[in-house]
């Protein structure tokens, strides 16, 4: 997979990183000569260019990307570089980082922007995360289709505790993608036991989530 990220700072750097490791082939882009670090990732591709115009994305070949990630430390910078790869480049997935809450609201299709990512919310929400059983956290929001990725610890007296998967009647546009469970990563099947202490995430439409976290942990 292609990948094209726009911002060459800590976070791009780190992101392009797991990506090489992973074996996808990575282009990092900056404005900023002083951004440009080769030595720090020598594995990708660097372009020297401002990833806020056209010339630039059609000298980083935008169009054979798969995925373009706009983590620059400028929402608006962001907001352009995810607008300009989906319309005019017709890129299949965006994904943006949000640098100041406040601007959260902005990052949905119209901007193009498939997954927004905040940093602030992600941290406060794995903290909640970690301190946090029989409440519901959401840990991400995916923009297109309006579904999160949510998380819950079953607490000891939850009435599922003790239910097959499969035999659980989930809300409407609610999916079980993993169970954590002492330590390992559990694709859950439809014979599998929901035990207490389990870290369940759900991939689920945001109008679903009340209704998830009164089946799960009524109060």
């Amino acid at each position: 997979m292609r990948v094209a990220i726009a911002g060459a700072g800590a976070v791009g750097r780190s992101i392009a990183q797991e990506l090489l490791e992973n074996g996808h082939e990575v282009l990092l882009i900056d404005k900023d000569p002083k951004a440009i670090k080769v030595e720090m990732v020598p594995r990708a591709e660097w372009l020297l260019a401002d990833a806020c115009e056209i010339s630039s994305l059609d000298d980083a070949a935008l169009e054979r990307c798969q995925v373009v990630v706009a983590a620059s430390g400028d929402d608006k910078v962001n907001l352009v570089v995810s607008l300009l790869a989906k319309t005019e480049y017709g890129v299949p997935r965006v994904v943006a980082r949000i640098n100041h809450p406040s601007n959260e609201w902005l990052f949905n299709e119209s901007w193009g922007v498939d997954v927004a990512v905040s940093t602030p919310r992600l941290l406060s929400a794995l903290v909640e995360e970690a301190v946090s059983v029989g409440d519901l956290v959401r840990l991400m929001t995916f923009r297109q289709g309006e579904a999160n990725l949510v998380e819950l610890t079953l607490p000891e007296d939850a009435p599922l505790v003790g239910s097959r998967v499969g035999a659980v009647t989930w809300p409407a546009d609610t999916a079980l993608v993993a169970i954590l469970r002492e330590g390992r990563v559990l694709a859950p099947g439809p014979d599998d036991t929901l035990e207490a202490g389990d870290e369940l995430l759900f991939v689920a439409n945001q109008d679903m989530e009340e209704e998830l976290a009164e089946l799960l942990a009524p109060r």
